[in-house]
């Protein structure tokens, strides 16, 4: 390999890397206080519109281990959910078990309102009074299940995911968990209806100070460094420029004295 192919080989793999790191620096992380409350937020507006309404849902909030459990598996970059989910207390200290949704689609087009809602269109294919699904439905179900009222997300870039390439995979986690045979996602009736006396009602849900307590979760927001995802970059260039003036240095013609 020439020297001109040499250096078109290194500007291509240093670029690949910029662009690699560019992906995976604008998806946020798991404290990052935007994601959280968007993550929670887009539940709830879920829940509380319901058809038929619900007299027992639950306000949801956020849980830090579940987010833990979320980020654990999306960095595994499978499309498929963890095998962990149903194993008696494996993957969380409070519930036993776990539900979980997952989307996976292009790292630039990831939003969290545009995941959740894909999974809450598939209302579509459910019927409340019979509970049976014309297409898939139970991401549906369990994003709107009355109980579940514990949710922890997690995003990751992905280089490949099956045939997808600069993939965003996003996981939620939810405790206690949903779906279950033969049991409707929420009670039918007046909002707020069934919920226990120790409740209040807010907007069109069940919330309790205590349960929707947040633990465990820092005040700090940590970034990805772009600074420490490109080092290597600052390793890499020097050497090129160097190699780069030698090499044209020794084709530059050199005057000769009369």
């Amino acid at each position: 390999m020439d020297m001109n192919s040499w250096f078109g080989v290194m500007l291509f793999s240093v670029f690949s890397i910029c662009n690699w790191a560019q992906k995976m620096n604008t998806l946020p992380n798991i404290e990052n206080e935007d994601f959280i409350k968007k993550c929670v937020d887009i539940h709830n507006k879920f829940r509380s519109q319901v058809v038929p309404r619900a007299s027992n849902m639950l306000h949801m909030s956020w849980d830090t281990q579940l987010a833990k459990v979320a980020e654990a598996w999306a960095k595994k970059c499978k499309f498929q959910h963890n095998s962990d989910l149903k194993t008696p207390k494996k993957l969380h200290p409070t519930f036993n078990t776990l539900g979980e949704n997952i989307w996976v689609g292009s790292s630039w087009i990831f939003s969290e309102e545009s995941a959740i809602k894909l999974w809450n269109d598939e209302v579509k294919n459910y019927n409340f009074e019979t509970q049976k699904c014309t297409g898939p439905c139970l991401h549906y179900t369990q994003v709107v299940w009355a109980n579940s009222y514990k949710v922890g997300c997690a995003v990751q870039f992905c280089p490949k995911i099956d045939d997808m390439t600069n993939a965003a995979l996003f996981v939620c986690d939810y405790g206690p968990p949903g779906n279950f045979v033969n049991e409707k996602p929420y009670k039918k009736g007046e909002p707020c209806s069934a919920c226990k006396k120790e409740d209040v009602c807010v907007n069109q849900m069940c919330a309790n100070p205590d349960r929707d307590r947040v633990l465990d979760k820092s005040n700090r927001i940590r970034r990805t460094s772009l600074a420490f995802i490109l080092a290597p970059l600052f390793i890499i260039l020097p050497i090129i420029m160097t190699i780069l003036i030698k090499h044209y240095h020794k084709r530059s013609p050199v005057p000769q004295g009369k």
